[in-house]
């Protein structure tokens, strides 16, 4: 029902898998993140307008969508393939026609995660376990040689988080836990079904 109620308010249409798989193993299919798990993490996590979200393997935007509606900050997309990307577009145009903001700060850009140049005001990065943990260190590393050209605070959300993500973030980085937040219901199936708000600690 969330997913008809969101995708209406703002003019987007987000909803769907991938069907079939990359031909990397590298890369995993897309998957939405669910409106009611955004709601339980924009509960208990704020964000301000001053804010520069990237999205990693963004798909249709909804994250984007749903950030830029709540929060007004700016958002960039990050999706390789040329389907969700050009889908991502058109869902631009109709969610700016359908909500006029007061800004248009939303972005995408179709490359590999890893080929995305780290802005230096890009300060929050999410990530709905998209790829293999190779891919991700590669992206945690370019993260961390923007911090080191331009100090600012950084921190990185995982939903639905990996093993591996977690154990690279917490034995070799400077990266700390800041935030557990549990998914009601759901995470009593499922331990995986949370989020893990990581701070860069300098």
């Amino acid at each position: 029902m969330k997913e008809y109620y969101y995708d209406k308010l703002m003019g987007i249409k987000t909803g769907g898998d991938q069907k079939g798989f990359h031909k990397s193993f590298h890369y995993h299919r897309y998957e939405p993140t669910p409106y009611s798990a955004l709601e339980e993490l924009f509960t208990h996590y704020q964000l301000s307008n001053n804010d520069q979200i990237v999205d990693y393997g963004c798909g249709k935007g909804r994250l984007n969508f749903f950030i830029h509606y709540h929060f007004q900050a700016t958002v960039i997309g990050i999706e390789m393939n040329e389907d969700f990307y050009h889908e991502a577009l058109t869902n631009r145009k109709n969610y700016l026609k359908t909500t006029q903001p007061s800004n248009s700060h939303i972005y995408f850009h179709c490359s590999l995660a890893e080929a995305y140049q780290v802005k230096p005001i890009d300060n929050r990065f999410y990530f709905f376990n998209p790829f293999s943990i190779q891919i991700f260190i590669k992206i945690i590393n370019n993260i961390l040689i923007s911090v080191e050209k331009n100090r600012r605070d950084v921190e990185i959300i995982l939903y639905y988080p990996s093993d591996d993500y977690i154990y690279y973030l917490e034995n070799d980085t400077s990266f700390e836990l800041k935030k557990e937040i549990i998914l009601p219901y759901v995470h009593e199936h499922n331990e995986n079904e949370r989020f893990l708000i990581y701070q860069l600690i300098r």
